[in-house]
């Protein structure tokens, strides 16, 4: 079984501060040295909020989820807001206007993505989560309280030059009321954070800066304090492509949206380019074994050995220790030396869906005819050549008969795993 590593912070630090600036999770922030003093000092109180605008957060969500979990390590006091009101409007986009969810379907995805957040943040303690709802606050007052209390504490002009803002007013289609008011309901949430519960601090994407400073700034209005907040780098891909919702290459954190095989198998084919940065992001191995893995990327990138543990140690974190060894053990089953017979059917069906060759069928079908409909072989003469050069197998168990069907050779009853030679794989389900 594997063993990730425990987490904790790195030893090799003296301040969560310079952790967090090893592991790259500051790209921009309020006056740093305030920051790294504050971090250093007593247990404070900070927050991250989550719009519910899906039935799951993502892997970008995940990185701000780290950061907190880092930050609690160290002591302080974490609250971890959901959008109930924030995710009635929507951030701008720089593009376009968001599409309104029902309120009913928001309120659904309230409660998952509370229940989520709570898998990755620590309930006991002194210093245990606290999960807040926006809504609470927000339906209770009235606009023109709103407008009293709150907006007249921000300025057009200054709203105006945020950077998702300014992109929309620029575009044709232009911005709404609505979401050009959304920095003013984030800002508020801060404002009543720091008076119910003393917080000081919060965190989120560098995308968000524009929203996370309209808070710091209503606080120092409203209150006369200096907030701070800290905007962490977008994760990119090795194009420079952000993994997220509106990218439309979100890796989910519900396993019903991406299975555990399937996150093991995202972190396992990531690039040499990024996968020191990753390891430093999503994992909490130490610093000393991060440098290990880099100088082994460097020197046998064939290996892939930082791949391999970022895969294991992410993927944990995620969905746990056991989901984590049968997607390993898929794997290993797929294109190793492993049982294909011993897998429970959701990873087996996870580790075929991934596959790029996939048919569906009977359950009496001819082998040599799914051969050439997945696309194994280019001609039935081709596929019956290739079983009689014994190269062709059924749920690893050699075909020696280009007769053969499938009767009686399936995994749990609907399941097949067709192979030439040693890694051309095909996966075929007769129950879809």
């Amino acid at each position: 079984m594997i063993e990730p590593a425990p987490i904790q912070l790195d030893p090799a630090f003296d301040s969560v501060w310079d952790e967090l600036q090893y592991r790259g999770s500051v790209h921009v922030s309020t006056d740093p040295e305030a920051l790294k003093e504050l971090l250093d000092g007593d247990p404070i109180t900070f927050y991250c909020g989550f719009d519910p605008t899906a039935p799951s957060l993502h892997l970008g969500n995940l990185t701000q989820l780290i950061i907190m979990r880092r930050l609690q390590l160290a002591g302080h006091r974490p609250i971890a807001l959901v959008g109930g009101s924030t995710g009635l409007i929507g951030d701008p986009k720089p593009t376009s206007e968001r599409q309104l969810n029902e309120r009913e379907t928001v309120a659904e995805w309230v409660t998952y993505l509370g229940e989520q957040m709570l898998r990755f943040l620590s309930d006991e303690g002194s210093n245990a989560v606290r999960l807040v709802n926006n809504l609470d606050w927000t339906a209770p007052l009235s606009t023109v309280d709103f407008l009293r209390e709150i907006g007249k504490h921000f300025r057009v002009g200054t709203m105006l030059k945020k950077d998702a803002v300014a992109a929309r007013m620029d575009s044709d289609e232009g911005i709404s009321y609505a979401e050009f008011s959304y920095q003013v309901l984030q800002g508020m949430d801060f404002l009543e954070l720091y008076r119910a519960h003393g917080c000081v601090l919060q965190t989120g994407g560098s995308d968000q800066w524009g929203n996370l400073t309209s808070g710091t700034d209503l606080i120092r209005k409203a209150e006369g304090v200096h907030a701070h907040a800290i905007g962490a780098p977008l994760i990119t891909d090795a194009d420079g492509k952000k993994f997220g919702k509106s990218e439309g290459n979100a890796v989910w954190l519900d396993p019903n949206l991406t299975t555990p095989y399937a996150m093991y198998q995202f972190w396992l084919n990531q690039d040499d380019a990024i996968v020191v940065q990753l390891l430093k992001a999503f994992t909490f191995l130490p610093s000393a074994r991060i440098e290990e893995l880099a100088r082994a990327t460097a020197e046998a990138p064939f290996r892939r050995e930082a791949q391999r543990e970022l895969a294991i140690q992410a993927t944990s974190f995620i969905h746990g220790v056991a989901a984590t060894q049968r997607a390993i053990d898929a794997s290993h089953a797929l294109f190793g030396s492993g049982d294909l017979a011993a897998l429970d059917e959701p990873t087996l069906a996870a580790a075929l869906a991934s596959l790029d060759k996939q048919a569906t069928s009977t359950p009496d079908a001819p082998v040599l005819q799914l051969l050439q409909e997945t696309g194994l072989v280019e001609s039935l003469s081709d596929g019956r050549r290739a079983i009689a050069q014994g190269g062709v197998s059924v749920n690893n168990e050699r075909i020696d008969d280009p007769a053969a069907t499938l009767e009686g050779r399936l995994l749990h009853g609907r399941f097949a795993v067709l192979r030439r030679g040693k890694k051309t794989l095909a996966g075929v389900d007769t129950a879809a």
